[in-house]
């Protein structure tokens, strides 16, 4: 098994769990230049909130987008998008990645920002 199919075989399990607890979900996508969030229905029908580094008013933030400062601008974006929305409380989606570096970084600016998972 290559390194891609692990990461979406640890997806498709925390997907499967997310969705019987039937709540909002964070789902956070990573590339090496790039991080993406976003928050969607319980049923994935509808993106409800989104943040990433490809948005002028982040990207113009940091000198460089594939980095923790910039996971930790992406995270309290999405946070402040979502208690606007009226979202508290979400379940977290890495995606298959491992919870380290700018996973680590977004996830923990969200929680400071108000967002509960």
């Amino acid at each position: 098994m290559d390194k891609k199919a692990s990461r979406m075989r640890r997806a498709a399990k925390t997907r499967a769990r997310i969705r019987r607890l039937g709540i909002h979900r964070l789902t956070v996508h990573r590339t090496p230049k790039h991080i993406y969030a976003q928050i969607t229905t319980a049923d994935g029908s509808k993106v409800l909130a989104s943040a990433a580094t490809v948005q002028a008013d982040i990207r113009s933030k940091v000198k460089y987008t594939g980095n923790i400062e910039a996971a930790k601008l992406v995270g309290a974006a999405i946070a402040e998008k979502a208690l606007a929305v009226g979202i508290e409380r979400v379940a977290f989606d890495r995606s298959g990645f491992l919870y380290h570096g700018r996973v680590k970084a977004l996830a923990e600016a969200a929680r400071e920002h108000g967002l509960k998972f």
